[in-house]
């Protein structure tokens, strides 16, 4: 797929209202209470939207503006701060924790290095034999908590002997910060990053004064059946540098748009290609691997290397991905423990994709006209979208976690039928889509492959009196 940053925003600015279409079907399916979602191309927001509701317990409206917790999107934080450090000679990335972090020598963790805790290399337990500050049984670590842990239980591995996540670690990382700058943590990361990239909803760690201005946390639907309670935000304390920040999805990609190829905002480009070159490849149990560079997640996905990170605080999921070569930024914000924010990114990533494939010189209908043929339709056997992406049809199952694995092109036949593509499949490939019309021109009903389908409301509404037999 080649294209170009400017038309991925027009394709993408035409494709956002079935992206939110589709990122509604699956929250209300998921029964999440709410996303908040944006997608960035160069230095235009195509997506910005927000779906459900911000607590459950109050029936509020979740909007764009809402705060989430974003957890572990602060190691890119972080680690954008120590690259900073770095380019202006303050520390080095083979500087041992104990030569930032007097607590830490003749400890175990002593020699570990500032790459080695970038990369979860260090070997370092993940929380602590004792964590369940995770499920709010007990304050978050202070710095003598954290240091306490690091001494006592900090380290589980060798150095380098695998990737090892480890909050710990990430936290040492921001004391190293705070010995480097003489400044907190926070304050040293609000000046360096949030202010300098003007992000007015993004801060390091819970401020009570916008406590209103959160979504709240739910929890998770045990077994499917539960009611979701709200959960209340608490400060992370000394643990901010792995998992203190709040944001939006708007925010996020403007500061994922700063780690663009060719942006010098906040790092250099050596710098930035050294965070995301694969510092840890990840495998276990015969496993497709999976890699970590300095502070960012990396996948490849189709043909876009995404660098990102994911986030789990009590409460909140979260998932931001940025392809720094093709300038665009996804992320993805739910406010609930099970929330499938990674699913719902890389979903929009590929719609995004899918829509871009589209050949531009293709000899199709105008969009205009094929636009009377989109929409959503369902039966006895689920759901079926008809979408228009890229300028032309396409049928695709909303409800899949990979919408676009088993999707079908549709070529038009004559004013009232279509023709699915004929490829192999488990479908109807090479069969006809035949639609019937309303007075008012909408569609009453359509035959995909032979099958009756209705419009999702219509179908909702005689549902029960088409399975009274």
């Amino acid at each position: 797929m080649s294209t170009t940053p400017e038309r991925t925003a027009e394709v993408a600015a035409d494709l956002a209202p079935y992206l939110e279409s589709w990122l509604e079907h699956q929250r209300r399916r998921s029964r999440v209470p709410g996303v908040q979602a944006a997608v960035r191309v160069g230095d235009r927001v195509v997506l910005d939207t927000a779906l459900g509701a911000a607590d459950v317990s109050t029936g509020a409206p979740l909007t764009t503006g809402h705060l989430f917790r974003i957890a572990s999107h602060s190691k890119t934080f972080t680690a954008t701060a120590v690259l900073q450090l770095v380019e202006a000679g303050r520390l080095r990335l083979d500087d041992p924790i104990a030569a930032l972090v007097p607590a830490m020598a003749g400890t175990g963790l002593a020699d570990v290095t500032v790459r080695e805790l970038l990369g979860h290399q260090g070997g370092v337990v993940r929380d602590g034999r004792d964590n369940d500050h995770w499920q709010l049984l007990q304050p978050f670590p202070d710095e003598q908590r954290l240091t306490g842990i690091a001494v006592d239980e900090g380290v589980v591995l060798e150095r380098n002997e695998h990737f090892k996540y480890s909050n710990i670690g990430y936290s040492l990382l921001g004391l190293a910060i705070e010995a480097v700058t003489g400044t907190g943590y926070g304050a040293h990361v609000q000046a360096a990053v949030v202010d300098r990239l003007g992000l007015a909803d993004t801060g390091p760690d819970w401020d009570p004064a916008r406590a209103v201005e959160h979504a709240a946390g739910h929890t998770g639907l045990l077994d499917g059946e539960d009611t979701r309670l709200t959960v209340p935000h608490v400060d992370t304390r000394a643990m901010a540098a792995a998992t203190g920040f709040f944001s939006t999805a708007r925010d996020l990609t403007t500061f994922g748009a700063a780690h663009f190829t060719g942006d010098t905002t906040l790092l250099t480009e050596a710098s930035k290609r050294l965070m995301r070159r694969p510092e840890s490849e990840i495998r276990a149990h015969g496993g497709d691997p999976r890699y970590y560079g300095l502070g960012m997640d990396l996948r490849t996905v189709g043909e876009r290397r995404l660098v990102g990170h994911s986030g789990g605080y009590p409460g909140h999921i979260t998932r931001t991905w940025i392809d720094p070569e093709g300038r665009l930024v996804v992320s993805v914000l739910t406010n609930a423990v099970d929330g499938p924010a990674d699913v719902l990114a890389r979903g929009l990533v590929a719609l995004l994709d899918l829509a871009l494939a589209a050949p531009e010189d293709a000899d199709r209908p105008p969009a205009a006209e094929l636009q009377r043929y989109t929409g959503r339709f369902a039966n006895l056997w689920g759901v079926t979208d008809v979408a228009l992406l890229g300028g032309r049809l396409v049928l695709l199952h909303p409800a899949a976690a990979e919408p676009t694995e088993d999707h079908a092109e549709l070529t038009v036949v004559d004013p009232d039928t279509l023709r699915l593509e004929t490829v192999p499949g488990f479908g109807s490939p090479g069969e006809t889509v035949d639609y019937e019309w309303a007075d008012d021109g909408t569609v009453a009903r359509v035959r995909i492959g032979g099958i009756s389908a209705w419009p999702l409301e219509v179908f909702r509404a005689g549902r029960a009196a088409q399975v009274a037999r």
